[in-house]
């Protein structure tokens, strides 16, 4: 009688039994960063068998494996650095500096008195101006910060969330004077104001006006600047704040798609304006999961924005998003270790498909990057593209049998996640309560257990911790900067039209209790020189202020 044929599964169930019956475990959780468990051996058998059709070519929906059909083949990512700190003169120096060294695009970095609508001699900015940023009071300090930098050929992304329309009214201005018309400018704003109740906690104005607010921007910016992208919706500060891989992207998506409900209530056409969105997404150091992350972004995205929204125009169903290395992720302790970090989470993104990315600087867990730091981070992002070879080949790792199941696994994930949101009544719904602020924050505290009972190892911090360190050069901001500042926007005041400056306030406030758009009413303001904090008064006299329910 002959003997039944032996199958894979045969073998497989065979491997399984003798390879861990016989070899101990490493004492080491066997998860992802996230806690998301990791089979030892992914096969066939874990994918879908349709798995050709459900993840696609590069380029075509679902986006699975590429927004672009030939991706790095046909252009390499945006290397766009992160800078910004101390007056505008001095980021404009570095701005300079990186530009010279091979960076392709500027992403500006504000202090936090500008992140938090405050000028810079509000005593609430005390001891801030210039410190993780760069200070922008006014019109003037927009000028002096792209001096030199012709604003209709060079990409620039800005930083900033509940100001937004604020500076980017300073900007389409400062462009205006370059001769450069707000219709040839392209970029970025982030904008997103979600995610800082969620996460970042910088805020001007109550949820519901702020968010009007941005849908004033996206209505705007559909019609006035069609190179620009006014929002981009970043899960990188809820990563920052201890969100697991699948909280990133399931929160970040609501947002999105909350952000895309307000401008369709307002009666857009969904195709006027989903092709400007853009993504910001963190690179944390699980390299296979921030792959299939990115992976199922795009799958999700497109899905949503065709199925969801009826989006008829494919560059609608398009996922575009920059990159950052997690910040989280790097060390004050062996800080020559963060190159190593961050070059193996620039390469997930890049391997995910990113269109722009920013490399950390190994010495920023320690205070602002020299430009040494700031070099050797470029350098990075340059022999990734250039010597490695992975922009060779399109979405090399589609199709792995690890990858492909952890995309589909992440993607699960993110889908129970809006369940759970919707039952809440929705994305401002969820976050007035302090849903996706409590899951962030156990996530967070989950973590750090792990890490201080050596259950996860972190090198330099609970393992491998011999060895004498180096002393790390400091970039040290002087504090006279601040005084300068001060003084420069004291002279600002003295000699504007004064008269002119209350008749713009006085139309903006107007405005915001008309309910009509305030893109306009900015504009005018910032011509009028009003500095951002006066704006930002001018609002709060009908919108109010905001206060935090704490969360426990």
């Amino acid at each position: 009688m002959a003997a039944t044929p032996r199958t894979f599964a045969d073998d497989l169930e065979r491997w399984r039994s003798e390879t861990f019956d016989r070899t101990p475990e490493r004492d080491v959780p066997f998860t992802t960063l996230s806690n998301e468990p990791v089979d030892p051996l992914y096969t066939a058998a874990d994918l879908p068998s349709d798995l050709d059709d459900s993840i696609g070519l590069p380029g075509q929906y679902p986006f699975t494996r590429g927004v672009y059909g030939s991706m790095y083949r046909g252009r390499l990512w945006t290397m766009r650095q992160f800078a910004g700190f101390g007056t505008a003169e001095e980021t404009n120096k570095r701005f300079h500096y990186l530009l010279e060294h091979g960076q392709t695009g500027l992403s500006t970095a504000f202090d936090m008195p500008s992140l938090m609508g405050h000028d810079s001699d509000d005593p609430l900015s005390h001891g801030e101006v210039g410190r993780e940023g760069v200070a922008v009071d006014s019109l003037e300090d927009m000028e002096r910060l792209f001096d030199g930098i012709p604003l209709g050929e060079v990409s620039v992304s800005m930083t900033i969330n509940a100001p937004a329309a604020i500076m980017l009214a300073f900007y389409v201005v400062a462009a205006e004077r370059q001769g450069v018309a707000a219709k040839d400018l392209a970029g970025t704003i982030q904008t997103d104001i979600l995610k800082e109740y969620i996460a970042q906690k910088e805020w001007c104005f109550p949820i519901d006006p702020a968010m009007r607010l941005v849908g004033d921007m996206i209505e705007w910016c559909s019609q006035e600047m069609p190179r620009w992208h006014p929002v981009s919706i970043s899960g990188y500060h809820i990563r920052e704040a201890g969100a697991t891989a699948a909280q990133e992207l399931a929160f970040t998506l609501k947002d999105g798609l909350t952000y895309v409900e307000e401008a369709v209530e307002r009666g857009l056409n969904v195709d006027d304006f989903a092709p400007r969105l853009s993504f910001f997404f963190n690179a944390q150091i699980d390299f296979f999961e921030e792959i299939a992350k990115y992976r199922a972004a795009r799958r999700i995205w497109a899905r949503e924005l065709k199925e969801t929204f009826g989006a008829k125009d494919p560059r609608s169903w398009l996922m575009r998003f920059h990159t950052q290395t997690a910040g989280v992720s790097l060390t004050a302790q062996q800080p020559l270790n963060n190159i190593v970090r961050t070059a193996i989470e620039a390469l997930a993104g890049v391997l995910g498909g990113t269109q722009s990315l920013h490399t950390n600087s190994y010495d920023e867990a320690l205070a602002l990057p020299t430009e040494e730091a700031v070099r050797i981070a470029l350098r990075t992002q340059q022999i990734i593209a250039l010597e490695t070879g992975v922009a060779n080949t399109i979405d090399p790792l589609g199709g792995s049998y690890a990858v492909e199941a952890m995309t589909d696994a992440i993607e699960a994930q993110a889908y129970d996640y809006f369940r759970r949101i919707d039952e809440l009544g929705g994305m401002v719904a969820a976050v007035k309560e302090g849903f996706p602020q409590r899951e962030i924050a156990d996530a967070a505290f989950d973590l750090q257990k792990e890490i201080e009972a050596g259950r996860r190892q972190v090198v330099g911090v609970n393992a491998f911790t011999e060895g004498s360190e180096d002393q790390t050069p400091i970039l040290r901001i002087d504090p006279v900067l601040e005084s300068q500042q001060i003084e420069r926007l004291a002279e600002l005041r003295n000699r504007r039209d004064a008269a002119g400056v209350e008749v713009a306030l006085a139309n903006l406030q107007s405005a915001a209790e008309a309910g009509t758009n305030l893109m306009e009413p900015l504009l005018d303001a910032a011509r009028a020189d009003c500095t951002e904090g006066e704006m930002i008064k001018s609002l709060q006299k009908v919108f109010g202020t905001y206060r935090e329910t704490p969360v426990f």
